[in-house]
């Protein structure tokens, strides 16, 4: 990492005279422009290398926050490990085993990242998975040490390991600014108990109301390590965008739920892909929507956009010109940029908006850095930095888009 002094080479910068003017979000003095970084370190120890748009090196961090991005966010797994040898209670005691990949984003990593943040001035989101690995809206696979708990068991693990997680970081005085609780939880959490839906007639499921005493776990969790900061954490709920025009009904059809249950949260974030969800209109109507029923702030905590076809690690990409024909944006740097710019005026638009992530904007093919173990990293062609590692456009676009302070 370069030395602290080195950030003062990289003047944050100021709002551009194109600045978005005219907005009806009641946030334009806090909108967030964020990235989601979790695969920074792995991305680095690669030997990947950043600069900014007219060649000056930095890292990520440094250029990322000079370009206007005043928010990071961590995702954290529970035990990203491939084995595990000696399961005590709720502990892990023997940690034999490669890692998962991914970002290997293990509370001891999240720590060192968090500390790296607020070096930078940083403000952060923790978005915790309650996983060993990835978890999405067709996935959400209880961590390995909880596998055999249930019911009220399972919810106590729950509690007790977001107030551990949250003590960590207090005690090396790097709070959160805000957390997740579950992340894409569109059909539950920590399954099979926390499943709200099947994929056969007869597979055993906890259902909504298993779903909802999960959440409210976590919930406590947080609420318990309020005194601790002196203050109560912005909490958020996290679902993803659907494709076929069903997100409104999905969105509605959970938030009622988390509203009739009366969970305390504080804020709704959303992902929005266009290659793999609905059109551009659609996250607009979906916003529109979210704004006026249930007035919480809205924060789109994913989003990405390919700069080009071609993944530049030579593997599968997830974004590509099937993806790229679907979304309706060109494959190009100024495609991207001009995805980015669409998303913020977006969420800007509307009264609740408060702002957007870019997810993984850092991650780069580098060895090691792939999507699991032994993977290659096939989100490349996405990232905000080119295959050299210099800033590319939709950079400068992020910050331009946003509204005027």
């Amino acid at each position: 990492m370069l030395a602290c002094t080195a950030a003062s080479a990289f003047p944050v910068l100021a709002n551009p005279p194109d600045c978005t003017a005219a907005t009806s979000t009641r946030y334009a003095d806090q909108f967030i422009l964020g990235a989601d970084v979790s695969t920074l370190d792995a991305v680095e120890r690669g030997g990947a290398r950043f600069s900014t748009a007219d060649g000056r090196a930095g890292s990520a961090l440094q250029i990322l926050r000079a370009s206007g991005v005043t928010w990071a966010r961590l995702r954290l797994w529970h035990t990203p490990i491939n084995s595990r040898d000696v399961i005590d209670g709720e502990r892990i005691i023997s940690r034999h085993g490669e890692p998962v990949g991914g970002g290997n984003n293990s509370l001891e990593l999240t720590l060192a990242l968090a500390k790296r943040l607020r070096a930078q001035g940083m403000k952060w989101l923790l978005d915790i998975h309650y996983s060993d690995f990835w978890t999405d809206p067709g996935k959400q696979e209880k961590p390995a040490a909880w596998a055999k708990l249930r019911g009220k068991a399972l919810q106590d693990a729950v509690q007790r390991y977001t107030v551990d997680v949250l003590t960590a970081l207090h005690r090396q005085g790097t709070d959160p600014d805000m957390i997740q609780v579950g992340n894409e939880i569109n059909g539950g959490m920590l399954w099979p108990d926390g499943k709200t839906w099947r994929e056969t007639p007869d597979e055993a499921i906890g259902g909504d109301q298993a779903f909802i005493e999960l959440l409210r776990a976590g919930i406590r969790g947080v609420r318990e390590t309020d005194a601790l900061r002196g203050s109560r954490l912005p909490l958020m709920l996290h679902l993803a965008h659907q494709g076929d025009g069903k997100s409104e009904a999905t969105f509605r059809r959970v938030y009622d739920q988390f509203e009739a249950a009366k969970l305390d949260y504080d804020l709704i974030g959303l992902s929005w892909y266009p290659y793999h969800h609905d059109s551009i209109d659609g996250l607009r109507a979906n916003l529109r929507m979210l704004s006026e029923r249930y007035r919480k702030p809205l924060v789109v905590v994913e989003t990405a956009y390919g700069y080009q076809l071609d993944n530049p690690d030579g593997g599968p990409a997830v974004f590509n010109a099937e993806g790229a024909k679907r979304s309706g944006y060109p494959a190009t740097p100024e495609g991207q940029a001009a995805l980015l710019r669409d998303v913020v005026q977006a969420v800007a638009a509307v009264p609740q908006g408060l702002g957007v992530f870019y997810w993984e904007p850092a991650w780069q093919a580098a060895p090691g850095a792939g999507w699991r173990t032994g993977e290659g990293n096939a989100w490349a062609n996405q990232t905000l930095f080119d295959a050299k590692g210099r800033a590319l456009p939709a950079l400068k676009a992020f910050k331009s888009a946003a509204p005027c302070r």
